[in-house]
């Protein structure tokens, strides 16, 4: 298992989870819960939390359809994921979200929380199961989770 803090990124229309790992990469937590910006404020954000925590990669949640195919969300995550590289300066790896705010409103539910008081934090919980899945995988198989974006796709004009 590689070392070193990632965040976990869940990417949506309008809010953006933000959850962390620990330095040795075991346990991811939430962070907090970034408004959708067309100013870059929120890439902005992001890239103030990186810088914060000192995190060595990031995960941003790749939503596929439940057959794999890509979406237009798949499109909107993997351009954000690419922004992030960018203006972060660090890897990016998209991994496969399917299902996380299914699992992650679950969650939330079996610990007493209703829709209605949970949705400023459904999006930390999609971005907390995000990243421990990534961390999980990679401590399974002893190879980082998921494709590296793009930091170039994310420069072309």
């Amino acid at each position: 298992m590689r070392a070193g803090v990632r965040v976990g990124v869940d990417v949506g229309r309008a809010r953006i989870g933000v959850s962390r790992s620990d330095p040795d990469g075991m346990l991811a937590l939430p962070v907090e819960t970034v408004q959708r910006s067309d100013d870059d404020s929120d890439i902005a954000r992001i890239r103030e939390l990186v810088t914060e925590f000192g995190a060595v990669e990031a995960i941003v949640g790749l939503p596929l359809s439940l057959s794999g195919a890509y979406t237009a969300s798949t499109d909107d995550a993997t351009a954000f994921a690419d922004r992030i590289a960018v203006a972060c300066g660090i890897p990016v790896r998209l991994v496969d979200e399917r299902l996380s705010t299914v699992s992650a409103q679950s969650g939330l539910r079996a610990a007493g929380r209703t829709t209605r008081n949970s949705r400023s934090v459904v999006d930390q919980a999609a971005a907390t199961v995000i990243l421990q899945h990534a961390l999980d995988v990679e401590r399974s198989s002893g190879r980082p989770p998921g494709t590296l974006a793009d930091p170039n796709r994310g420069s072309q004009s």
